[in-house]
């Protein structure tokens, strides 16, 4: 499943963007450079019950942003993407 196509499904279940995702780990300092995977996991679980393969893809988003390394880019591997970068506004929204 590519990066976008998680994103999409966490949406899907949430009802949530992955920007909207991104504000609510801010509120919780999670965007905290020191601050490790596990928590933020716990906390997607716990409160949206999200497993670790979609947690991950928020946590990717979290803390690095919307750039993937574009060796994903057009590749046939399991996280492969049409774009470097991440949508993160929502599936309505995406051009």
């Amino acid at each position: 499943m590519s990066f976008q196509a998680y994103l999409d499904s966490i949406e899907d279940k949430t009802g949530l963007t992955p920007r909207q995702f991104i504000e609510l780990a801010q509120e919780r300092g999670f965007d905290d450079p020191a601050t490790k995977a596990g928590p933020i996991l716990a906390w997607l679980k716990e409160d949206y019950d999200l497993g670790r393969g979609h947690g991950m893809a928020l946590v990717h988003v979290i803390k690095k942003g919307p750039q993937i390394d574009a060796r994903h880019v057009g590749s046939t591997g399991s996280h492969r993407d049409e774009s470097a970068t991440l949508w993160l506004d929502g599936k309505a929204t995406r051009p």
